[in-house]
């Protein structure tokens, strides 16, 4: 091994050298940033660093800005109605949202037709689309009927 080492050691040594180099060409080489001309920042234009954060904080962030969040309140489960969460795809908000529209029985979501449905979706707001996506009229006729192992069957577990 050393005779071979001593015969080619101007290989070896280039081989290093070559290594050497190809290693600071993938740490280092390729990490420079060039700059190709002087961009600023919208909030740069002469404000210094306190009142460009202040102007952030006291800005209306883009998401309230862009709509208005639905404001429901809470409805509590009349005497009478069922628990609509039993619907896959019906939690709480959506529960007080419907007990809003006046919607609190199974019977009452069984019955509706597809004039129906796009006039209630019209009014779920970010929720708008579940109806027919989760099937919510054929869980609520099976849950209407009482027909826990039909609904088990088709839509899982309660």
């Amino acid at each position: 091994m050393v005779e071979l080492a001593q015969a080619n050691w101007a290989v070896l040594l280039a081989a290093a050298v070559l290594g050497l180099f190809v290693a600071w060409w993938i740490y280092f080489g390729r990490r420079r940033t060039r700059v190709t001309g002087e961009r600023r920042d919208v909030l740069d234009e002469g404000a210094d660093p306190a009142a460009r954060n202040q102007a952030l904080i006291d800005s209306t962030p883009a998401a309230a800005a862009a709509a208005p969040p639905l404001a429901v309140a809470p409805v509590p489960v009349p005497a009478g109605g069922d628990d609509l969460t039993r619907i896959k795809g019906v939690g709480p908000k959506l529960r007080d949202l419907l007990g809003s529209l006046g919607v609190t029985r199974f019977e009452q979501v069984a019955a509706w037709s597809e004039a129906d449905i796009d006039r209630i979706d019209a009014q779920l707001g970010q929720f708008a689309g579940r109806i027919r996506r989760d099937s919510w009229v054929d869980q609520a006729k099976l849950l209407a009927a009482g027909d826990t192992a039909g609904y088990e069957s088709r839509f899982g577990k309660l």
